[in-house]
């Protein structure tokens, strides 16, 4: 992902890239906002703290729902 980033940043055309790598336009653009400029470190912990909150999430709604009885 980060380095099909790269590869548009230094000018291959977006078109180019998504057949290379048989990726949609939309999923590209959609790396493109979410990941664009990041290193394969940020998104590793970004993807990390994903995760870490959905579990959150997913406790704090089985409390709530336990409190709740």
């Amino acid at each position: 992902m980060v380095s099909i980033l790269k590869e548009a940043e230094a000018g291959i055309p977006v078109k180019e890239l998504c057949r290379k790598y048989g990726i949609g336009n939309s999923t590209f653009y959609k790396w493109r906002d979410k990941y664009g400029g990041m290193e394969t470190s940020d998104i590793k912990h970004l993807k990390e703290l994903e995760a870490e909150n959905r579990k959150l999430k997913q406790m704090f709604a089985e409390l709530s729902l336990k409190s709740q009885l």
